[in-house]
């Protein structure tokens, strides 16, 4: 990973970070995407990915999210419990990510985004975000009311 990816973060405040727990920031982090992104993957995608860990590493920031999906969606995923697949990439990544600026394959195959673990697995859940696309950020003012009141009706 190219150091030009990686956000400014002072080393003590990187050491302060990967000595947190993981709970908070994955129950944050489980919310987020179940409300704008676990709705878009289709059930029997969501069966396959379920009761397996994932951990997303931001690697410069020094902040691990561990998540697992199960019957009502993402929840954080127990410390003691085995990681079936790991991503790693820095923040700027993943927020290019989440923003649908960068596709999973690009960031892959130039080594910005590294996958370990299950590869099955892995190719699985890649699939499924080329497929869903990025979350569905919620709008504001007009549009978010009019978005309302048409699933409304």
């Amino acid at each position: 990973m190219s150091r030009h990816q990686s956000l400014p973060v002072p080393p003590w405040l990187r050491q302060i970070a990967t000595r947190l727990p993981s709970w908070p920031p994955s129950l944050v982090a489980a919310q987020a995407l179940n409300r704008l992104w676990w709705p878009m993957v289709d059930g029997e995608t969501q069966k396959a990915l379920s009761g397996r860990v994932v951990e997303l590493c931001v690697d410069d920031l020094g902040v691990v999210f561990r998540l697992m999906a199960g019957p009502q969606g993402l929840v954080p995923a127990a410390s003691g419990q085995t990681v079936a697949l790991r991503l790693k990439a820095c923040a700027p990544i993943y927020w290019r990510l989440l923003q649908g600026r960068d596709d999973p394959d690009t960031l892959f195959f130039d080594r910005l985004m590294v996958m370990e673990g299950d590869t099955e697995f892995g190719l699985l859940l890649k699939n499924t975000l080329d497929a869903v696309g990025p979350p569905r950020w919620p709008s504001s003012g007009a549009s978010s009311r009019s978005t309302g009141a048409h699933h409304a009706g």
